[in-house]
């Protein structure tokens, strides 16, 4: 009978990644009533994932759950080793041979692409990149927004789309008292930025933002929300889909566009024009981007199932900045299977599965695993079904030798790699904290790997 998971043989996991997915993970593998070790590996210095770098800076109750992964973090059976990308200085086989269990939850960490012609003209973006630009994460810091023109554009219309329109139409005094990133601010007080188009391929029944976060459009100091009523003519199908009782949510953010058709002319700065049944055709530049082809379309499908085809109707709209945010997808680590297609680590009930097989050892949770849905929270449950599988794996997990997980922090330290311990990261964390209390601000955040190093002792 195996005796994994008891104080003589404790379960020993490496969690990757230190967004929700993986603190929910750890939370659920420590409320499991068994001895267990948790090793959380981030690729960056910083934990906290999407919470830190991905919530919009004008939102801080979202970054509330990260009160409940300190808590997680302080346990005596957890280490955080930041800065250490998993497949770079440390590979997977090297891993499973140090743990009883690697279970990844590295989210989804680029984004999808439109397709069309142009989309790779300069003034063209990943949302990812605006988001992560104004967020302070290290990786978009040398990036550069070239909002020196009249009108803005966003394809899609779930969450961070309107994230990026609210960001761009808010005035500096907006978010000056919020964690947005000094150099971001700069930029974004300088924008000569009227006109914002948020663009969705299908109709007012089918938005995936929620109605608060589109409320919001509605309040914002020198910003309208204009919206056609004449969009807001539902066909049958579509009817039916916002009476059914599931989509109560869509049916309030359907009202609260109503209520913006019915608003009188536009007055303030700015105008934030949302837009429905359009799809991109063609972004067209000389050398950076210049204009969009958009396409109308009309949909078709069974209410619930609708899908938007193109009707040949094309209009032109001059824009200097686009932001694409039409979901996000995985990325492909070293020794791990990979569907490339749907950009997520194939799985059954979270076990990593290689051309149907399962894989011993591994085990996914999150976006990685499920693909970009859902809120925060969500990822709460996703993480315990996954949990739950490893739980019911124990016995074959425990075969072989025991493993050794000071083996992995020697390789790390043979190799060179500055690991962030949590101890580090709290120190960087209280710097943090001053700099921010230094110009009214939360915090403000260090944005490249050695402005953090430089707080700690040598």
């Amino acid at each position: 009978m195996s005796d994994v998971g008891t104080p003589a043989n404790p379960l020993r996991v490496a969690v990757i990644g230190s967004g929700p997915a993986g603190f929910y993970a750890t939370e659920a593998l420590f409320g499991s009533g068994l001895a267990v070790c948790v090793d959380m590996f981030e690729r960056l210095a910083a934990p906290f994932g999407l919470v830190r770098s991905g919530v919009a800076p004008d939102h801080p109750k979202l970054k509330q759950a990260i009160q409940v992964y300190q808590q997680i973090a302080l346990s005596p059976a957890f280490r955080f080793l930041g800065n250490v990308a998993v497949g770079r200085d440390i590979s997977v086989p090297e891993l499973q041979s140090c743990y009883h269990a690697v279970l990844f939850a590295c989210g989804a960490q680029t984004d999808r692409l439109l397709g069309v012609p142009g989309e790779h003209l300069p003034g063209s973006h990943a949302a990812t990149e605006f988001v992560g630009w104004y967020n302070g994460h290290p990786d978009y810091q040398d990036l550069a927004f070239d909002l020196s023109h009249d009108t803005a554009m966003v394809i899609g219309q779930g969450n961070v789309a309107m994230d990026v329109c609210r960001i761009l139409a808010k005035t500096p005094d907006e978010l000056r008292h919020t964690d947005i990133a000094a150099h971001a601010l700069e930029v974004l007080a300088e924008s000569k930025v009227r006109d914002i188009y948020l663009v969705g391929r299908r109709g007012p029944a089918q938005v995936k933002f929620t109605h608060p976060e589109l409320r919001e459009l509605g309040g914002l100091a020198e910003c309208d929300p204009v919206v056609d009523p004449g969009d807001l003519i539902l066909a049958p199908a579509s009817q039916q889909e916002l009476a059914d009782r599931g989509n109560r949510a869509t049916l309030k953010s359907y009202e609260v566009l109503q209520a913006f058709a019915a608003r009188p002319p536009p007055t303030r700065r700015r105008r934030c024009h949302i837009v429905f049944q359009k799809s991109p055709l063609e972004l067209i530049g000389d050398g950076r981007l210049q204009r969009v082809l958009l396409m109308r379309n009309r949909l078709a499908g069974e209410p619930g199932h609708q899908i938007a085809e193109p009707t040949g109707e094309v209009e032109q709209v001059d824009c200097g900045v686009l932001f694409r945010s039409i979901g996000y997808r995985g990325v492909a680590i070293p020794g791990v299977p990979f569907d490339a297609r749907r950009g997520v680590i194939p799985n059954r009930d979270g076990r990593v599965v290689d051309g149907g097989a399962i894989v011993s050892g591994l085990y996914v949770s999150g976006w990685i695993k499920r693909g970009p849905s859902g809120i925060i929270g969500t990822n709460r449950e996703d993480s315990v079904l996954t949990v739950n599988a490893l739980l019911a794996d124990l016995a074959s997990l425990d075969v072989g030798p025991k493993p050794d997980t000071d083996k992995a922090s020697a390789l790390l330290r043979q190799r060179g790699v500055r690991v962030i311990g949590y101890g580090d990261w709290q120190q960087i964390d209280a710097a943090e904290l001053r700099r921010g209390q230094a110009v009214g601000k939360p915090r403000e955040k260090f944005t490249r790997l050695q402005e953090m190093l430089d707080v700690l002792p040598a």
